[in-house]
């Protein structure tokens, strides 16, 4: 194969990857908007790979960042918040251990419970950075870019 061909080949394979990977963050993160997980943040992920191979996915990228910060924030806005967020955390991971060892549940086994365990740590995970970040702060809103003469 001639070096022009291969190089032409390999970047036709990282478009390809690219696109599968990205729409399918996009398409799991939708999902995970009404399922438990992190649904804003994998759209986020899947926007930030599209834009490395699609322009206009690049628009995108900085709006849904602000939402899924601004929606971060919010869930540690007081201690009744991240005590809720930190009891459907363990509630997940518990409900994942019950749906792994009790085979008379619907949908019981090992593909189910490993899902709501990873979602349950994923949440948990996401809770401890965000109170680390924001430290249960009232989120603080952007500064305007408008000037004002």
């Amino acid at each position: 194969m001639a070096p022009r061909a291969a190089r032409d080949a390999g970047v036709l394979f990282r478009r390809i990857a690219v696109t599968i990977v990205g729409v399918a963050l996009v398409v799991v993160g939708v999902v995970l908007l009404v399922l438990p997980g992190p649904g804003l943040l994998l759209v986020l992920a899947g926007l930030i790979v599209l834009a490395n191979e699609y322009p206009w996915a690049q628009r995108y990228v900085a709006p849904v960042r602000r939402q899924a910060i601004t929606a971060a924030q919010f869930s540690v806005a007081s201690r009744l918040r991240i005590a809720w967020t930190a009891a459907v955390g363990l509630a997940l991971v518990i409900g994942g251990i019950v749906w792994m060892t009790v085979p008379s549940l619907p949908f019981a086994g090992v593909g189910t419970g490993s899902s709501l365990i990873l979602s349950g740590v994923i949440l948990l995970g996401l809770l401890g950075y965000s109170v680390h970040r924001w430290g249960g702060r009232a989120a603080t809103p952007e500064p305007s870019r408008r000037r004002v003469v």
